[in-house]
């Protein structure tokens, strides 16, 4: 049976580098859906707030999202009927912090170690899951675990991003904090806390495995079903967003100041290099693998309990008729949306 397309079309994004934020900030989903009569909004506008929970939930059946694999696959796990379509992967300075005085200069110097392992009062904690697979990152490069150290449970009372976390640490009461991303950059300086561990700088990409790396685009399986052709063009959508900011890396900059609510020096400190220009998402078998480990760690600690196979979650297909079609989006191009 043929149903009549969608009024509106959802979208929903992580405060991170990605192609919906910069297709969003450029006007050119609204532009691309504009013509089917399809209003395009986001889960994070101030008047939707009746929607937001399902950044994380994913059981509304006109949303895409571009966003975490902890409540990615946390709703997949418990029946929500999502597709993977998309996988990107950004570095976003990954690092373990101490106090100048810790000692901490590598892995192998966390043994024995208080670690803050954030508990937040969230249908899912991707904080907790975070901070756990920060360090165990870490960790596996000395040959260690998360049994070689004490985690040390803090309530997260203090508000704002690591604020509970880094507050432990100047106090005295942990050794060591998991932090990533911009925002983390400027509340780190803040609380006198100093780079101990790069993870970003550690040449094996698995000890890099978290929740935003490798990060899933997903939909609902029922967009799917009824509507391909939406699907395909925003895909198509974001592609062309990520090929725009290959050579607008200073305009990417400034989005992502908007997207992640961090000035200047945190997102230059936090996203560097040409991370610009690998905002393209692939369904390849290296990330698929790198998802699949992700799971795995995530099932063995309690964060979902039904397994979710990653390899028959994904839908190839979208992807590969949106880079078809991608070429022949006319707005792409245009330095005004």
């Amino acid at each position: 049976m043929v149903t009549a397309p969608p009024t509106t079309l959802w979208f929903t994004r992580c405060p991170v580098p990605t192609a919906t934020g910069i297709a969003a900030d450029r006007g050119w989903l609204t532009a691309e859906f504009a013509r089917d009569g399809v209003t395009v909004r986001s889960l994070q506008e101030a008047d939707a707030e009746g929607v937001r929970g399902e950044h994380f939930r994913h059981r509304l059946a006109t949303l895409i999202r571009e966003g975490g694999n902890v409540p990615a696959l946390w709703a997949r796990s418990n029946g929500a009927p999502t597709r993977l379509i998309g996988l990107t992967w950004i570095e976003e300075r990954q690092v373990i912090v101490g106090r100048p005085d810790s000692g901490i200069e590598g892995p192998a110097d966390l043994k024995g170690r208080r670690l803050a392992v954030p508990r937040r009062a969230i249908e899912i904690d991707f904080w907790r899951a975070m901070a756990l697979r920060g360090f165990d990152g870490a960790l596996g490069q000395a040959g260690l675990s998360l049994d070689d150290c004490e985690l040390v449970e803090l309530a997260g009372d203090r508000p704002g991003q690591w604020e509970t976390e880094l507050a432990a640490l100047r106090d005295g009461r942990v050794d060591a904090v998991y932090t990533k991303g911009a925002v983390a950059v400027e509340t780190a300086a803040r609380y006198g806390a100093e780079v101990a561990i790069d993870l970003d700088a550690l040449p094996d990409p698995r000890s890099r495995i978290n929740n935003g790396t490798p990060r899933p685009i997903t939909v609902d399986q029922r967009l799917l079903d009824d509507h391909p052709e939406l699907v395909v063009r925003f895909l198509a959508v974001l592609l062309g967003a990520a090929d725009w900011a290959k050579d607008h890396a200073a305009e990417v900059g400034r989005i992502l100041q908007a997207e992640t609510g961090s000035g200047p020096v945190g997102v230059a400190a936090a996203y560097r290099g040409d991370y610009h220009r690998h905002l393209h998402a692939t369904l390849d078998d290296d990330r698929l693998a790198l998802l699949a480990e992700q799971e795995d760690f995530l099932r063995r600690h309690g964060f979902h309990d039904a397994p979710v196979d990653v390899t028959a979650w994904a839908d190839p297909a979208p992807l590969t008729e949106a880079r078809a079609l991608t070429a022949r989006l006319p707005f792409i191009t245009e330095e005004q949306p």
